[in-house]
């Protein structure tokens, strides 16, 4: 399958170049943008046509990118999105976008939340082209209590209910806010991780009493406008990729580990030398 990511780039003149399309750069997509808009510039040429990494050049749907960038050079604006690396981690997300915005100096940087489908919005192209409304919405499986919570695992979602529960679930598919109000009856009688502690990379805070819930998330939540209509008669509060939102509404339920900044930094900074190591490897 590859960890595909798609690559957007606005040169000095304002042509557009892209959507370049490579297998195997979505893992580590953050850490290679730690080597500056310079660098950047030059492996996204290297994608496109006469380039030696060339792969493709269409637009990923919301299924298969795992990541994208989009390089404006004339407004100095950086977007981007991954679903794996140090800036899904909550230990790590800090450090990243703050190393990221050193390396980017004068440059704004944007998460893409909506995926692909921003990047099409910045370009004024119809973000529809990017969905794939052919396939149902995978249900993320509910963890038992079987599961050892792993703190410095990512890739879970954190789902608290009330000022009592606390449910884990395995983020393999469509972030649990796009399921519904059904979510709360498929939570009935499942294991409760109450007090854990766990590296989520997303989350979702449910108040059945008062029909209020807030999600977040490290990655991205295709349609994120799509989330109160299936929710009737409840309000909705986006949290974007602020954690600090989840704790506050549901506090004592869960931990995220924590990381000194600067061990975060280190952590984060050797990790994008092994990953350019790699790369020049590679091109």
């Amino acid at each position: 399958m590859g960890d595909r990511a798609n690559y957007v780039l606005l040169d000095g003149a304002g042509a557009v170049h892209g959507p370049y399309v490579d297998k195997y750069s979505a893992i580590g997509l953050d850490l290679a943008l730690l080597a500056g808009p310079a660098r950047t510039v030059e492996r996204i040429r290297a994608l496109g046509p006469g380039g030696h990494r060339q792969h493709g050049q269409y637009w990923l749907d919301d299924v298969f990118c795992q990541g994208a960038v989009l390089v404006d050079q004339p407004c100095r604006v950086l977007l981007l999105f991954a679903w794996e690396g140090p800036s899904t981690d909550p230990r790590l997300r800090a450090a990243t976008l703050e190393l990221l915005q050193e390396a980017w100096p004068g440059w704004e940087l944007r998460w893409c939340h909506d995926g692909n489908a921003d990047l099409r919005r910045y370009l004024g192209l119809d973000p529809e082209a990017v969905r794939d409304r052919s396939l149902p919405p995978v249900t993320l499986p509910v963890l038992t209590e079987e599961w050892e919570v792993d703190s410095e695992e990512p890739a879970v979602v954190v789902v608290t209910v009330g000022t009592e529960r606390c449910h884990l679930l395995a983020d393999i598919g469509n972030h649990p806010a796009a399921e519904g109000p059904a979510l709360l009856q498929r939570l009935d009688g499942a294991a409760d991780f109450s007090h854990c502690e766990v590296a989520a990379d997303a989350g979702l805070h449910l108040d059945p009493e008062r029909r209020t819930l807030g999600w977040w998330t490290l990655t991205n939540l295709p349609e994120p406008e799509a989330v109160p209509p299936r929710w009737p008669g409840w309000t909705v509060q986006r949290w974007d990729d602020d954690f600090s939102c989840h704790l506050a509404a549901a506090p004592g339920l869960f931990t995220l580990p924590e990381m000194d900044p600067g061990a975060a930094r280190g952590a984060v900074l050797r990790a994008a030398e092994e990953y350019n190591d790699r790369w020049g490897k590679r091109s």
